[in-house]
Parts: C-alpha cells; structure tokens; sequence
C-alpha cells in the first residue's frame, strides 16, 4: 500500500516522499509465530498455518504444532527430571472411520493419527482399552462398556503406530498410560506380545520406588528400556508385569475439576501432589466433554499457564513430568507447547524456556 505526503524543506520548494506500507504477513516458507500467513506452505518448519477465533484471532497466523524436545539440549539426565507432551484419548480421531460397522456417535479429543502425534513430539499417550468383539479395542464407554457405537480401533493397530515409531526412532522413549478394561486373561500381554512392542518394555523390576530418580534417558536408551506403559489395574503388575499408575505417579483431577482456577486437587486413586513417595506427576488439562476443535484453541491460550502454576505450588515446587490435553496443537500461538517448553527450561537450567538452556550433560 503507498501513501504520499508534501513537505516545506527549509522554506525551499516541496519535496514529495512516499511512504509503503506492508501488512505483516509473509508469503514465504520461513513465517514465524504470530506472523500472518496465506497457506501452510508459508510457515516454518513445526508451525502450521491456523487461527483462534474463540480468543479473536480470526486471521491466518503461524501456529506451534511440533514439541522441542528437551533431550536435544540438556542430556542423560534422569527420565523424572523431564516434561512431556501426553495426548488425552489419542485414538478419539476426528474424522476417524468407524471400523465397528455402523455410524460412531461419541466425542472426539484428538484430530491427527498417533503416528502424526508421535511425530509431532508427543511422549505420552492415554489409551482407554476394553474387551470388544473378542478382541481389545480403543473405545469410549458408557457405564464401562464399549458399544459399536462407541468404538474406535483394535488396540493393536495404534501399538503397530507405536512400534514403527519407536523403530524408526531409536533414541526416543514414549509412555502409553492405559485406563483399563480389559478382563480377558493375560489380555493385554498377548496385544503387547502381539504388536511387536516388547523388546521396547521396561521392566517394572527396574522401576524405582519411594521417590528414586529413574535410569537416565542415555541408559533407557541404550538398554532399549524405552516404552513404559502402566495399567489401571493394580493386580496386573504382578499377574502380567504391568505397571500400577498410581504406583509410581501422582496424578491431578481429570476433567473439569482439573481446570478450576487455582485448584490443583488430586485424583481419588492418587497420592496426594505433595507426596514424595513417587517421583513421576501427571497433570490433566482438558474438560470433561471436550469442546470443538474451533473453540480447543482457547484453552492453550488463556488460563493454561495458571493452572500449570497452581498444580506446580499445589505438588510442592514440583513440574509435572506429563501436561495431558485435547486437541494437542491448537492455540493462537505457542499453547501447549511453550508451556511445557517453560516446564522444562525452569527444571533442567532455570531459565524462562528450555531453548535458553545450553547444550549441557549430565554426568551423574
């Protein structure tokens, strides 16, 4: 856009000067956060091109949509001195086919496949399981059962997902924390067995008890120690070696009363936040019923990082090594991951964010 204006120089004759005006918005492949942006082919690399009209964002802007992974700067520390992604129901896709043959009518929390979550960063993710169809499968209840209408996936198909990325990834470590209804009789060994995902398991006779730091990320790796998954079933760490959540990990209150301002309660299975007794805390960020994809941005956006300060005050002066959400990449900006990139600066090196951090190692 140009503008023009006259001026008297020194009494002399007029001079004219333009002035050009540009919007900030980029048409070129490097677009930062917030910049405007025409497509996703404008934004750089792990942004993506969106909006957030619920915080008044209508226009196109870069969006965060990949984690920075903390193990890049700061390494081998111990695996509870870190924060991570998690994804609350991954496998409730929308748009999501419905493979128990007739029209699924249920909510959804997630909008890209596990394979794309993992990509994307995620570390961690929250699988409701269930026998189905003489089968486990990845399904939302009512009263504690899975209908057709309700059901998703067979669960191996999203742990195939699982252990291609963790093949592919050889240095990366991903938790699957199960909310368990399977009875079938060794049930869940067999689909581990199955989907290829136990030369990945950590024992639960090398996990730590009564607040000890776990190996560190270097010697998870190593040992290929690098899939942890737990059970909500307690009998089943000594039946199929399975590890009981709340064994090992304080947990905050799912749902809505996990998004009260200034509350941080924990939940009912759960030691309290303040216990010392584990070392790992998972914080629940999400409503019950979760809200459209459209109106999901708001809740990275205004109010997360209260909360995540609440549950740190309300745990001791203690971050969550887990921040579990819907609809993991939408904000108006950098949402779930600049909070937990600040998770991880002020625990690894006491800075503002993990990117401050210098590449350091720990020596132990």
């Amino acid at each position: 856009m140009q503008h023009s204006m006259r001026v008297n120089v020194n009494g002399n004759r007029d001079f004219l000067i333009l002035f050009f005006f540009t919007c900030n918005v980029c048409y070129i492949t490097n677009c930062q956060v917030l910049d405007r942006c025409a497509g996703a082919g404008d934004c750089a690399s792990g942004l993506f091109c969106g909006n957030c009209p619920a915080t008044g964002i209508t226009q196109p802007t870069c969006i965060r949509g990949q984690a920075f992974l903390p193990t890049s700067l700061v390494k081998g520390l111990p695996f509870n001195k870190y924060t991570w992604v998690v994804t609350h129901n991954s496998f409730s896709i929308v748009d999501a086919p419905p493979l128990a043959g007739v029209p699924r009518v249920t909510f959804y929390n997630q909008e890209d496949s596990i394979t794309n979550q993992l990509r994307n960063g995620v570390r961690g993710l929250m699988l409701d399981m269930y026998d189905f169809n003489e089968d486990i499968w990845l399904c939302h209840s009512m009263q504690g059962q899975c209908y057709n209408f309700t059901a998703f996936e067979p669960a191996i198909n999203a742990l195939k997902e699982v252990e291609a990325f963790l093949t592919e990834n050889p240095s990366e470590i991903v938790t699957i924390i199960i909310e368990d209804y399977v009875h079938a009789p060794k049930g869940l060994t067999k689909l581990f067995t199955d989907a290829g995902l136990l030369k990945f398991w950590f024992p639960v006779s090398k996990m730590p008890e009564n607040n000890g730091d776990w190996p560190t990320v270097t010697d998870m790796v190593a040992l290929n120690y690098r899939l942890l998954v737990f059970t909500s079933i307690a009998s089943k760490e000594a039946d199929e070696g399975i590890a009981y959540q709340w064994r090992y990990m304080v947990e905050n209150e799912p749902g809505d009363g996990g998004i009260i301002p200034g509350s941080c309660s924990n939940r009912k299975e759960s030691q309290p936040l303040k216990s010392r007794n584990v070392a790992l805390f998972l914080e629940n960020y999400f409503p019950t019923m979760p809200t459209q994809t459209e109106e999901a941005c708001k809740e990275h956006s205004v109010g997360l990082a209260e909360m995540v300060d609440a549950c740190y005050k309300e745990a001791g002066n203690k971050m969550p090594n887990f921040l579990a959400v819907n609809f993991y990449m939408r904000s108006d900006g950098g949402g779930v991951f600049d909070a937990v990139d600040k998770m991880n600066g002020q625990t690894l090196c006491g800075c503002s964010t993990v990117t401050a951090c210098q590449v350091l190692y720990w020596s132990g």
